[in-house]
């Protein structure tokens, strides 16, 4: 039998000077490294972090969350939007947060064939999502391949959500501006979004006004405008704008992401960097979760009365209240070596 053959040590220094050259391999292998929950590659991904992290000062990346109901048309979207970019001369990157992939543990995405002219694309580059793990680790990775592409000069990065609900609001606490997408529906527009999305969206496009669906859409955005007008009013907090769109068509993309650059410019320097000072803090927070997560499952005590604690737990025999106590308790041995 051939002896299996030892991996090859990571070079930081290689791998950080690649990034910043911006090859395409290096940012692969950077982003595959602070996706991997392997102890030794979190060290790593830490200190190649550390390196990339630059203070908050000069231009910055435009950090932009994408969401939209189901048939909307996301990807027709972010490719049209994502070419119309790298064509006015800016370099895209696309992640994606796909909650899907935490229930099954396989990605759904099929972004470089959902997007196959972006993807050809030399000044973008698309990335799916981690295809296991919590939604917490999966925003971990997104988060931090985010600091890898703006430190490979990207200068939009595009963070699409794959899902809907929690996802959402996990884009939108890593990210400059939010921009949902929607459709006209006949009766129900304002039904059709969740209340929750009009607290977290910035900007709202009513996508597939074309053709004889045109009117209804242009409907749809100034009965939604009109609503949110009334939501916002009395304060001089930014109003969502709600404008149409057609990326099958490439039309008005480019007015959708002029409204993105009025609402980075609502913000202002001190808004942007106050906003992202919070979002780093929450994003400690998450690590530090994060990381307690993943030192509890690795624990040997853990591992022990994890299937006893299961079969009680399903049983009715132990209250979770309890169980929790005896996992957390079967931690505290092993961390304190008694």
């Amino acid at each position: 039998m051939r002896a299996q053959r030892a991996s090859k040590p990571l070079d930081l220094d290689a791998l950080v000077a690649g990034i910043r050259d911006g090859r395409r391999s290096e940012i692969s292998r950077a982003i595959t490294l602070v996706e991997s929950s392997r102890p030794d590659h979190r060290v790593a991904a830490r200190e190649l972090l550390g390196r990339l992290h630059e203070p908050a000062t000069g231009a910055r990346a435009n950090r932009v969350g994408i969401s939209g109901v189901p048939g909307v048309g996301k990807s027709t979207f972010i490719e049209a939007l994502g070419t119309w970019l790298t064509g006015s001369g800016h370099r895209v990157g696309v992640l994606a947060v796909d909650p899907s992939s935490v229930r099954t543990g396989g990605s759904v995405l099929g972004d470089k064939t959902r997007m196959a002219r972006l993807s050809a694309d030399p000044d973008a580059y698309i990335r799916p999502s981690p295809s296991a793990g919590t939604l917490g680790g999966v925003a971990r990775a997104t988060t931090q391949a985010m600091t890898v592409l703006e430190a490979a000069g990207y200068d939009v990065v595009l963070v699409e959500t794959v899902g809907v609900g929690q996802s959402e609001v996990t884009v939108a606490g890593m990210v400059d501006t939010f921009l949902f997408l929607t459709l006209a529906r006949t009766g129900d527009q304002l039904q059709g979004i969740k209340k929750g999305i009009l607290e977290i969206a910035d900007v709202i496009a009513v996508n597939k006004a074309d053709g004889d669906r045109e009117t209804e859409a242009r409907s749809a955005a100034k009965e939604l405008s009109g609503a949110l007008r009334l939501v916002y009013s009395g304060g001089d907090s930014w109003v969502p704008p709600v404008l149409t769109c057609s990326a099958l068509e490439n039309h008005d993309i480019d007015r959708v992401w002029q409204r993105v650059l009025e609402h980075r410019a609502f913000l202002g320097e001190e808004g942007l960097s106050r906003k992202r000072a919070e979002q780093q803090l929450e994003f400690t927070w998450a690590l530090v979760r994060d990381e307690l997560a993943e030192r509890l499952r690795r624990s040997p005590g853990v591992a022990a009365i994890r299937d006893q604690i299961r079969r009680e737990v399903l049983s009715g025999e132990l209250a979770a209240s309890v169980a929790a106590d005896r996992l957390l308790a079967a931690y505290d041995e092993d961390r304190h070596g008694t």
